[in-house]
């Protein structure tokens, strides 16, 4: 099957994306079928996934997303029904087999980028603590996490060439052997809370999508700010202001980027190494 949208044009690159892109018609099917949808033109802009508005039976608008099976996004519903609605869309049913998940759509929908950045900083503001509840299982600890990003970073930066200066994989090899175990209170973290994850909605003003969730300390969640500014100093200030121990937001940030720099199908990702850069660099 060829890639319905951009945003599934990743998974042709390799053969377990090409076997899931097969199987994603029926998969899309048999949950139309399930939940009785009417569904309309996929969103051009979901990665790894396909993601589509749907009219629910008796009417009232949701979004089908049907997600590739992943690492990161295992949990996502998990994380979506603790949350429940508040500060994030909700989670109206889940097919764990397909992994598809049906959920309340943003409208009008358009992402948090489209502030200014003190405008975004408010919006986070009131968000991100909404997302911190103390949780354990099914959740992987990011402890357990960080181990297990550090166990093959270095051997993949050797393995294709040393693609870029050592001073930003050690950075972020020693944030992963330092910063863990986690010193403050374990929380539910989203991980992936950048500007295109947060979306404007009517049942709030903003609401969050697309978690790839974690449970570990709060500074964690710097690394989606940090990748979205061109201003590192001044989020690490407003972080820090937030309550974030400012150094340990910037090592997470660091070590966060180059872990998911790293694709096993697609080599080393130029734009999260440049942005572990940036962080690393600012002061």
């Amino acid at each position: 099957m060829s890639a319905p949208h951009p945003g599934l044009a990743w998974a042709e690159g390799h053969d377990e994306g090409r076997a899931w892109l097969a199987r994603l018609p029926r998969l899309v099917s048999e949950s139309v079928e399930e939940w009785s949808l009417e569904l309309g033109e996929p969103f051009a802009y979901a990665f790894a996934s396909f993601a589509a508005p749907a009219r629910l039976p008796g009417g009232g608008d949701a979004v089908l997303k049907v997600c590739f099976p992943h690492r990161e996004g295992e949990h996502e519903g998990d994380a979506l029904r603790v949350w429940d609605g508040n500060g994030a869309v909700r989670l109206l049913a889940h097919d764990r087999e397909r992994s598809a998940l049906l959920l309340e759509r943003c409208r009008p929908g358009t992402p948090l980028h489209e502030l200014s950045a003190d405008a975004a900083l408010d919006v986070l503001a009131d968000l991100l603590p909404r997302l911190w509840i103390p949780f354990g299982a099914p959740f992987r600890p990011l402890a357990e996490e960080a181990a297990w990003w550090a166990g093959s970073l270095r051997e993949s930066w050797e393995r294709v060439g040393r693609p870029f200066e050592r001073k930003v994989l050690d950075a972020a090899l020693r944030a992963l052997e330092e910063l863990p175990p986690s010193q403050g209170e374990q929380v539910l973290l989203h991980q992936d809370l950048h500007a295109d994850n947060v979306l404007r909605a009517e049942r709030e003003p903003w609401l969050v999508i697309d978690p790839k969730p974690l449970v570990g300390e709060k500074e964690l969640e710097a690394s989606g700010p940090l990748r979205n500014t061109d201003d590192v100093s001044r989020w690490l200030d407003v972080l820090a202001e937030l309550g974030f121990d400012r150094e340990r937001a910037r090592g997470w940030g660091v070590a966060h980027n180059i872990a998911w720099a790293w694709d096993e199908h697609h080599g080393w990702l130029d734009q999260h190494v440049e942005e572990a850069r940036r962080i690393l660099n600012a002061r």
